[in-house]
């Protein structure tokens, strides 16, 4: 149960470094909150400060979960029992992501751990994380919704974490990601069926004129 504590307890240390609010301070002196659908993440940020602030927000989110993950796999290393390994790694994972989306500093107000998930992957395994990257970039092109690409990429996580055979607990862990993605995103599904959620093509070339 210590373990467990522990490997949770750094996810969300790691997690509540929340770049969107910190370089929307200090870069431009906005609260990120205060701006496009009110959350604290890389999507939002594209939205509200243009592409460049947001593919920097959204490469530091990733590597946060990276940095975390990687510190697990060195601490646990030696744990014999894979199911339990991958199980800790997920559960670095997860709370990444809640350190992400409820960081305490910021009355637990931050974002939607996309880009989190997404570091999650990489420094879980590089095919699953090519896989889930590539579908969210395909499904937003092709429906030109972020919500949407990240609805996907949830669902092939939850799959794949299946189809891989690493253990009931991180198949448990995975599902309880898609779920919170599902629910952090119902707005945006809201907005897409009544045509006013912005679509990311529109939301690019008016950033750039």
């Amino acid at each position: 149960m210590k373990d467990y504590f522990i490997v949770a307890l750094i996810g969300y240390v790691f997690g509540c470094l929340q770049f969107s609010y910190i370089l929307g301070k200090l870069l431009r002196n906005v609260d990120i909150r205060n701006m496009g659908h009110g959350n604290a993440g890389a999507s939002n940020t594209v939205i509200s400060l243009g592409w460049k602030y947001g593919v920097l927000v959204a490469l530091l989110d990733i590597s946060k979960a990276v940095a975390s993950v990687m510190l697990i796999k060195a601490l646990y290393k030696d744990v014999a029992d894979p199911n339990l390994f991958n199980f800790y790694l997920y559960l670095n994972g997860l709370f990444v992501i809640l350190g992400h989306n409820h960081p305490f500093f910021m009355n637990f107000k931050g974002g939607k751990g996309t880009a989190s998930l997404i570091g999650m992957l990489i420094a879980v395994n590089i095919p699953l994380a090519v896989l889930g990257i590539l579908t969210i970039i395909i499904v937003t092109l092709i429906t030109d919704y972020i919500a949407l690409g990240t609805i996907a990429l949830v669902l092939i996580v939850v799959a794949a974490t299946v189809y891989l055979k690493l253990g009931l607990g991180a198949v448990t862990i995975s599902m309880i990601i898609a779920a919170l993605a599902v629910y952090n995103h119902l707005p945006n599904i809201k907005r897409i069926i009544r045509k006013e959620e912005k679509g990311l093509r529109q939301t690019i070339k008016k950033k750039q004129n």
